[in-house]
């Protein structure tokens, strides 16, 4: 590395960010750039170890390690370091189809395997990368790319998610023809409307959707294959399939009082919401807005907390998320070692603004939800809980247990389900004949992805589960090359 001791020179700088109060009176980014002097301090506490576990992107004993999409993270840190900006573009483009989407959502499992992490602060790699994709394209340096030659095959990609995305990119490189379905009226999945435009502005998506556009790949919004086209329509005009629809079967919460109104899905809220503040025309429906209500979020996850986000900005007249399990500690435990996803206790974006708005976080930890409770007009008008713990059982497992005497009444308008997905949904997957798991997943093996169906490949959410974006661009882009390989024989794809 050009500066060896740059680990011990400068401390790891935080993400810098508007002011909470500020912005929760926009839809815009929460984050705000660094200077290049700050990246190149930045890059320049990149160690250049000898194993890399930053980039090596396995999973293990239900543990992440490193990036899955192999980032050649050490060199790009350097480059920017030396104030080489677009060899540090080519250098992360050969490896990510999307930077400027994994640098703004991604939670980073490279910077928890990260060599500096295991006795320090990790380098900020997460920051650097997207510094250096919206460098690329402030500079020009972007442009498309059409391929010189086609090879005539035609490929359909259904679904217009990270996974989807980046499989029609790399077919589209290597020469095929690529046809997108997306059923929604706006491709880009749940980076369009399942992440709130705070965390992640929609015109980065349409400006790549313009650019693959440009570069030769076709998109058909508004169409819905089992009902505007069929799979067999489908197998008969190309070459292959690939479904990409993602995880988007939400988890349920099956307790009583739950057919009362005024509980919603979080991804049908946040769609909703989404949908409006990109074309203010589009109504908002009163049940899908948290204006003057009291808000309860169930799900401690990411989604959870993007909800939260959401209703401070509709105007919620409180806010409160719950989560099933204990406070995290604020550092690893023995029981989460590097190079392990680091499982300690984060203020995020959203709690930061809750805490500005009402000087409290909004989370509840260690609760369960007992029942809804509504009144003469089926209208929720408050909830019960319980505190639960976490103890070991006979066989040494770990378990809630619920804490008799707990219960607590939460007087609410508006209860919001982040709970997660349970896969795909089972009635397309039977209506198009494809095998799945009991897990709603598509039958197909990682690193081969072909289904029960002659020249249908899946990949991403669909055939994994619940994920994060790397794992589906990781997918998408090796389902890119096994699909290439069914169609030519070989592949010249990574």
């Amino acid at each position: 590395m050009g500066k060896l001791t740059g680990f011990l020179d400068y401390d790891r700088k935080k993400s810098k960010e508007r002011n909470p109060r500020d912005r929760l009176q926009d839809w815009k980014e929460y984050q705000l750039e660094w200077s290049e002097g700050v990246l190149k301090e930045q890059g320049a506490r990149c160690m250049d170890c000898s194993t890399p576990y930053c980039h090596i992107g396995v999973e293990f004993n239900q543990s992440s390690f490193g990036c899955p999409l192999h980032n050649l993270i050490p060199e790009w840190n350097d480059l920017v370091y030396r104030g080489q900006w677009k060899d540090a573009l080519d250098r992360l483009l050969k490896t990510n189809n999307f930077p400027e989407w994994t640098g703004r959502v991604c939670p980073a499992p490279c910077e928890g395997s990260c060599t500096v992490a295991l006795n320090g602060s990790a380098v900020t790699i997460k920051n650097i990368e997207k510094s250096i994709i919206d460098k690329g394209f402030e500079q020009g340096w972007i442009v498309p790319k059409p391929p010189e030659k086609r090879t005539g095959m035609c490929v359909a990609v259904i679904g217009s998610g990270p996974a989807g995305l980046a499989a029609a990119d790399q077919l589209n490189k290597a020469g095929h023809w690529v046809t997108i379905f997306e059923r929604d009226d706006r491709a880009g999945g749940l980076l369009m409307y399942g992440i709130p435009n705070m965390k992640l502005e929609k015109a980065s998506i349409d400006r790549r959707i313009s650019l693959l556009r440009q570069e030769g790949v076709t998109f058909q919004v508004n169409t819905e294959v089992g009902k505007d086209v069929t799979m067999n329509q489908l197998q008969e005009k190309y070459d292959a399939v690939i479904v990409c629809t993602g995880a988007t079967k939400q988890r349920d919460i099956v307790i009583e009082g739950r057919g009362a109104k005024g509980i919603q899905f979080a991804m049908d809220y946040l769609t909703s919401s989404t949908k409006h503040v990109l074309d203010p025309s589009v109504d908002l429906p009163d049940e899908m807005s948290a204006e003057d209500k009291h808000v309860v979020v169930i799900g401690g996850g990411d989604t959870g907390a993007d909800c939260v986000a959401t209703a401070l900005r509709q105007g919620c007249k409180s806010i409160v998320q719950f989560g099933k399990y204990s406070k995290l500690p604020t550092k690893r435990l023995g029981s989460n070692p590097w190079p392990e996803q680091p499982r300690v206790f984060e203020l995020s974006y959203a709690y930061k603004e809750a805490k500005a708005e009402f000087a409290v976080d909004p989370r509840q930890y260690a609760i369960l939800t007992q029942r809804f409770i509504m009144n003469e007009q089926d209208q929720l008008v408050a909830l019960e809980t319980l505190e639960v713990e976490e103890v070991a059982d006979e066989e040494g497992n770990v378990v809630t247990r619920e804490i008799p005497g707990t219960e607590k009444l939460w007087p609410v308008d508006m209860v919001l389900v982040a709970i997660g997905f349970e896969g795909a949904e089972r009635e397309w997957l039977d209506h198009v004949g494809l095998d799945y798991t009991y897990r709603g997943t598509i039958k197909a093996k990682y690193g081969e992805y072909t289904t029960n169906l002659e020249g249908v490949f899946a990949a991403g959410d669909v055939r994994r589960g619940q994920s994060l974006i790397v794992w589906a661009i990781n997918e998408g882009r090796e389902v890119a090359r096994e699909c290439d390989r069914y169609l030519m024989g070989t592949t010249i794809l990574p």
